[in-house]
């Protein structure tokens, strides 16, 4: 029951076979490494590429949203300069007496033409009339208050008089409606 000594040779073998168990496990744990490494930088390359694409997307909305813009407000100081064009013909034809009318019929329904053609354009870029009426609450959103003035049989911030329509283009204020507004005290 006593083992036998074991010869040199058998030694040997013995010491060569841990040898190379142990190499193999050492080739094992380096390819376990190797593995590993490429798992993180193919984890690190995959964020990186959503990420180009997430920027890459909000580049296409925030550019689509800046073209949208150009294209509804970049004519906004151009229609800001046209205003008093219009302010100016809508005084003029406010102007005409009745004998006018009669004497100069085509001039005055050649202004006239030519301001529907201006309200036309206005309406094609999206340019629309603020038109408050007296009686109308004051907004400070769209009416730009000229004077106070005490008028009986008002309110306090009544609109009593129009000086000049205001102009919205599409959902931005153009310009306000300039108006007057009373300042009757509460009684």
């Amino acid at each position: 029951m006593s083992e036998e000594p074991k010869s040199l040779d058998e030694l040997a073998a013995e010491a060569d076979e841990i040898e190379l168990g142990a190499e193999d496990q050492a080739e094992g744990e380096g390819e376990v490494d190797v593995v590993a490494q490429l798992t993180a930088e193919r984890d690190e390359f995959k964020d990186r590429f959503l990420r180009a694409v997430a920027d890459a997307e909000n580049s296409r909305r925030r550019a689509e949203r800046d073209r949208r813009e150009a294209e509804n407000y970049g004519g906004s100081k151009l229609a800001r300069d046209l205003l008093p064009v219009y302010d100016n013909m809508h005084r003029a034809i406010d102007a005409i007496s009745e004998d006018q009318r009669e004497a100069q019929a085509a001039l005055i329904e050649g202004i006239e033409l030519t301001m529907r053609e201006l309200l036309n354009v206005f309406a094609k870029h999206g340019i629309t009339k603020i038109e408050p009426a007296v009686g109308d609450k004051f907004d400070p959103q769209q009416h730009e208050a000229m004077f106070e003035a005490p008028l009986p049989g008002t309110k306090a911030g009544d609109i009593i008089q129009i000086s000049a329509l205001g102009f919205m283009l599409h959902d931005r204020l153009l310009r306000p409606a300039q108006v007057g507004v009373s300042s009757m005290p509460a009684s």
